[in-house]
């Protein structure tokens, strides 16, 4: 497809105000708009149809078939230079990308790895030995028994959860404890932190944005107004013991009050603040999913936890900078991704940390010329958990929407659907599939902290180039390749425009910073030729078909970052390199 670029000065719309230079440059190239499930020629109605609801609006489709590459190459490109002493490794879209594999493999060659944000809303699961380990607060070098793990000072830790997921690791590694480190600075997490997180977000209603009720958000807030615990406190237990029923005390006079509006939920939360029965608050019938009865069960068991973790405690600033003089090679891992992060994701459908390149820098206590490798993971369609605005998708959580229909051309498979009445999930060649559900479950699109099923759309460029535009990725990480296996065409979205002003795009790397802007957002489309084969036990770049290497290649022109490594398959050994 011939691509011409012409010179054109961006208009004004009320919807998106923009400053653009005169220099700035757009391409315009034949396109046909359409929904998910239809195609019309550019000057049809739809152009001017009502939005509806994000993911409901008109999309503009631009066709490519084959093009040029070289992948005469075979040998492996590796993710990191051995010159590299310093790697990061972040989501690049909205979390869930498959980072967990990533960084265990890199973790075979690194001295520390560590986390810098979020808590345990983050989830990992990686499958080693052919055992499935889900991780929610652990780095995930600690699959590598040779490696050092680091919890910074801007992650916000619960620390039963931390225990639980460390007694998980005893047969694998008895010793699994000794290889990991909390700094002093990282706040405590306490029960009532998701107590009063489960308050407000059944008091949002309808505006609900959707958090993994885990405690994350009041934990960063009382963080922030400075009445947070810190592990440093659990070294001087009497501080920490009267700072907790302040704490406790603070949060009961401030969310336990019962409201006449409350719904059955808050008022059964609040009463479980009030007498700080965090057991019956997470498990109302059954009280066995954790939690104590009373503060004095409350602080017997922190007394517990400092006798266990004292000599895990650690000054992270000197702990990881004594790494970084010697030489170590270091890998640090994010939690969720760039879209949401608090300052520049879809707020307020984000997280309450920064979970881009300037996170690491505050998170860990580094400056940032030590940093010297930056892969973004970025899975080959586009996936969220919970609500927000999703520009791509195709299907929601509760796979009721309309979809994207496409021929299937692959092997058949049955796919087991644990408690769904429907029964198993069934692809037969030649089959018309809705391409979303199909993503959702052949990628088992199920958050690890959650449980819920995620939304899926099409790549999205766009965001991708954005999130590159925040981090400077020095390359890409594509994950769940083999999930595209037997589409007979794949979309991905190239561009944005407006859609009262379709002729134009936005400027590369633009990315809405208002959800009212997103809702006039119009993807543009390439559509790409798919593959039939099973690609689950690919090696090497040129074992891919065709077509599977052309896609990849196709993204890595896109977005102007090469690509370093391509997921093939769950396993961590289902990976290959990119020459």
């Amino acid at each position: 497809l011939a691509r011409r670029p012409v010179p054109l000065r961006l208009p004004e719309w009320s919807s998106v105000v923009l400053s653009v230079t005169a220099a700035m440059v757009f391409s315009l190239e034949p396109r046909v708009l359409g929904s998910p499930g239809s195609t019309f020629k550019e000057k049809s109605a739809r152009a001017n149809s009502k939005t509806g609801e994000i993911g409901g609006h008109g999309r503009l489709d631009q066709r490519r078939h084959g093009g040029s590459f070289d992948a005469s190459s075979s040998s492996p490109h590796p993710v990191q230079d051995e010159d590299c002493k310093f790697s990061v490794v972040l989501g690049a879209q909205w979390g869930d990308e498959g980072k967990g594999k990533l960084v265990d493999i890199m973790a075979k060659d690194a001295q520390v790895c560590a986390r810098f944000n979020g808590g345990a809303n983050a989830g990992h699961t990686l499958v080693v030995e052919g055992r499935k380990y889900a991780f929610h607060l652990l780095p995930c070098g600690i699959i590598n028994r040779g490696c050092k793990n680091l919890i910074g000072n801007g992650v916000v830790c619960h620390v039963p959860t931390l225990m639980k997921e460390l007694d998980a690791l005893k047969e694998f590694d008895p010793r699994a404890v000794e290889r990991v480190f909390i700094s002093t600075r990282s706040h405590i997490l306490i029960d009532s932190h998701q107590i009063i997180d489960g308050i407000l977000e059944a008091e949002a209603s309808s505006n609900s944005i959707g958090t993994t009720k885990r405690g994350i958000g009041p934990s960063y807030s009382s963080k922030s107004i400075r009445n947070g615990l810190r592990f440093a406190d659990l070294l001087h237990f009497d501080v920490f013991e009267e700072r907790l029923r302040e704490l406790i005390k603070w949060s009961q006079k401030r969310f336990g009050e019962p409201d006449p509006t409350d719904s059955e939920t808050q008022q059964h939360l609040r009463k479980c603040l009030c007498e700080y029965n965090t057991r019956s608050a997470f498990d109302p019938q059954n009280g066995a999913k954790g939690g104590v009865g009373s503060v004095e069960e409350e602080i017997e068991r922190y007394l517990g936890f400092a006798k266990m973790l004292q000599h895990q405690i650690v000054d992270s600033v000197t702990f990881i900078h004594e790494d970084i003089v010697r030489g170590s090679r270091i890998l640090v891992e994010g939690a969720n991704a760039a879209l949401l992060d608090i300052d520049f994701g879809t707020y307020p459908f984000v997280t309450s940390s920064n979970t881009t390149i300037g996170g690491v820098c505050t998170g860990l206590g580094v400056p940032p010329r030590v940093i010297d490798n930056i892969v973004g993971v970025v899975k080959a369609y586009t996936t969220r958990v919970g609500n927000g605005p999703f520009p791509t998708e195709l299907q929601n959580e509760g796979q009721n929407l309309p979809d994207y229909m496409e021929e299937y051309i692959g092997e058949a498979m049955v796919i087991q659907r644990k408690g769904d009445t429907r029964g198993p999930y069934s692809l037969t060649k030649g089959c018309q599939v809705k391409v979303g559900e199909m993503l959702q479950e052949v990628g088992h699109e199920y958050g690890t902290t959650t449980g819920r099923r995620r939304r899926c759309g099409w790549l999205d460029i766009p965001l991708v180039k954005y999130s590159a535009m925040l981090n400077g990725y020095h390359s890409l990480s594509i994950t769940k390749l083999d999930c595209l296996t037997g589409l007979k065409e794949i979309r991905v979205a190239v561009a944005y425009r407006n859609i009262g002003m379709t002729e134009v795009r936005l400027p590369s790397g633009y990315f809405p910073s208002h959800l009212e802007d997103l809702k006039k957002i119009v993807c543009e489309y390439e559509t790409l030729e798919g593959w039939e084969e099973d690609i689950s036990k690919c090696r090497r770049f040129t074992d891919l078909p065709t077509s599977a290497q052309r896609y990849i290649v196709r993204v890595s022109e896109l977005c102007g970052i090469r690509v370093s490594s391509v997921g093939v398959g769950p396993d961590r050994a289902d990976i290959l390199w990119v020459p």
